[in-house]
């Protein structure tokens, strides 16, 4: 149908070997992207690139580390030397350390910044030019902990609110260049980041007891926000804050 492929297009997905992002890949390019992930494993990019050529796809991959400062600027020039454009940025990595607010290291608060806000600030605006070319789109990958409390530690809980308050500035800031911005808001979803959370049968327990739909998330699920975010379909929609949490944030008493 049209304007529900990605035929022709080139996405970037950052934490692109793993869960969310991983997923993302996948599904992008079955929908007829060129698709490219970063991440820190080599070995894991190898094995996705050959895993995805074996099914007809469209997948490589860089290895890059989002947690180094200006890895920004070299990202985006491989870009240009592997495809000379890009249509779709997937700001998906992430990392967290839960902690209490007092426990916290100066070095452990610079890292889940750069990882989780500042690399994604900077890697948006050096795609900008790309994308401003492209008419491209961003999508951001947030958490309902940028809208509610939920025990993932307070510095989590600001970046992913500082990331959801930079997509709507950047959505009406570069709605002139026809570059649109939204983000994703997941609640707890079944990753490799979460596994040592979800090992805690009562934390568990409570995960689901407030979660209307009465289960966690998979992959997938985030995935297909993100896809239906960045199709042609979604041509007018922009600055949005997409909840993928089962019902969590608007759960009452």
């Amino acid at each position: 149908m049209k304007n529900w492929d990605l035929k022709g297009k080139k996405a970037l997905i950052t934490g692109g070997t793993k869960g969310i992002g991983e997923a993302c890949a996948q599904l992008m390019a079955e929908a007829g992207a060129e698709v490219m992930v970063l991440a820190r494993g080599e070995e894991d990019i190898e094995s996705m690139s050959a895993e995805a050529a074996e099914n007809g796809l469209s997948i490589v991959g860089k290895a890059f580390d989002m947690a180094e400062p200006q890895v920004a600027g070299r990202i985006i020039e491989h870009v240009q030397q592997t495809w000379g454009k890009l249509d779709i940025l997937i700001n998906n990595a992430g990392m967290n350390i839960r902690k209490a607010t007092m426990a916290y290291a100066d070095d452990e608060y610079d890292l889940i910044m750069q990882v989780n806000l500042r690399s994604v600030f900077e890697l948006s605006r050096a795609a900008y030019p790309l994308l401003k070319a492209s008419k491209g789109c961003i999508v951001n990958m947030s958490s309902v902990s940028a809208l509610t409390h939920i025990s993932s530690g307070s510095i989590y809980g600001m970046t992913k609110a500082a990331l959801t308050q930079l997509t709507r500035n950047l959505a009406v800031e570069w709605a002139m260049d026809g570059i649109r911005v939204n983000c994703i808001a997941p609640w707890y979803i079944e990753t490799p980041l979460i596994e040592t959370v979800l090992a805690d049968a009562e934390k568990l327990k409570g995960i689901i007891a407030r979660t209307p739909m009465q289960r966690l998330g998979q992959p997938e699920e985030v995935a297909a926000a993100a896809l239906f975010l960045s199709l042609p379909a979604a041509s007018y929609i922009t600055g949005q804050c997409l909840g993928v949490d089962g019902g969590f944030i608007i759960n009452g008493y």
